[in-house]
């Protein structure tokens, strides 16, 4: 990953997140089971992670599968189809053409309304043959849930590790992010919104994959809404932005398009 990968299953991806707003729309509740395996596939038209582009501005297929357990652990993967072809030769043979995401974790209700996740993250890259691309992420975020809104604050931290180094001096380099959300199921609607900012300061930089000489800090936000045709499967739109140089399919403003099915 020439400047970031996939944020955080904790932030989830933007058609999730917007599923996960409204709640009433979700399938009838089953008699408990102490393992559950859940999980979607998905088509967006441009796989944006953190403001920047991971498919060259072009659509990517995108999927997981988790397994639950009722204690709140719980493991999993997501995987999306990726393209750094227009960042040069050296960003698309390190990179490949797929990202996979192992994680595990814990989430549950810490008080009435608050629930919490924190887990470890790891970035791999199957396809890449050239250089060290892959590390480790922890991650962790409140959410509040106030009727049909909530509200959730993350942040997570890559400490120093070796394919952090992209500013080429030999030395290891870490990242932070740390974000806020809003979301919300409008009430006898299939239809739910969300808002995101997030700031990156470190080898992840926007700024730094842009352009700028140093790891600066910068903001990426989004704004969108999702439509749930069926009770497994959506439509949704959000529009994108992130701080730096404007480069066109990169880091440049756009709208993302999405069609997700759960299972």
């Amino acid at each position: 990953m020439f400047t970031s990968v996939r944020g955080i299953i904790a932030a989830s991806t933007l058609a999730g997140s917007l599923l996960a707003a409204n709640p009433a729309l979700a399938d009838a509740t089953d008699p408990p089971k102490a393992v559950t395996v859940t999980g979607n596939v998905a088509l967006v038209s441009d796989y944006r992670f953190r403001g920047l582009s991971q498919s060259a501005g072009d659509p990517a297929i995108q999927g997981s599968v988790n397994i639950n357990h009722s204690s709140g652990f719980y493991v999993g993967f997501w995987s999306s189809s990726t393209d750094f072809s227009n960042l040069g030769v050296i960003p698309d043979k390190t990179y490949g053409s797929q990202e996979l995401d192992l994680y595990g974790g814990w989430t549950g209700t810490v008080s009435p309304g608050l629930v919490f996740d924190g887990g470890l993250l790891y970035y791999a890259y199957p396809s890449g043959h050239f250089g060290k691309a892959e590390f480790f992420e922890p991650y962790a975020s409140l959410t509040q849930t106030i009727g049909p809104v909530s509200a959730k604050l993350g942040a997570n931290y890559a400490w120093k590790q070796a394919a952090l180094d992209f500013d080429g001096n030999g030395k290891k380099d870490d990242n932070i992010y740390v974000y806020g959300e809003l979301s919300a199921g409008i009430p006898a609607t299939p239809i739910s919104v969300l808002a995101h900012l997030g700031y990156t300061q470190g080898a992840l930089s926007p700024k730094f994959a842009t352009g700028a000489v140093h790891y600066d800090g910068g903001f990426d936000y989004s704004l969108g809404a999702s439509f749930n045709i069926t009770p497994k499967l959506s439509i949704g739109a959000a529009y994108v932005g992130v701080d730096g140089t404007s480069i066109k399919k990169y880091s440049d403003d756009t709208v993302v398009g999405t069609l997700k099915l759960t299972f």
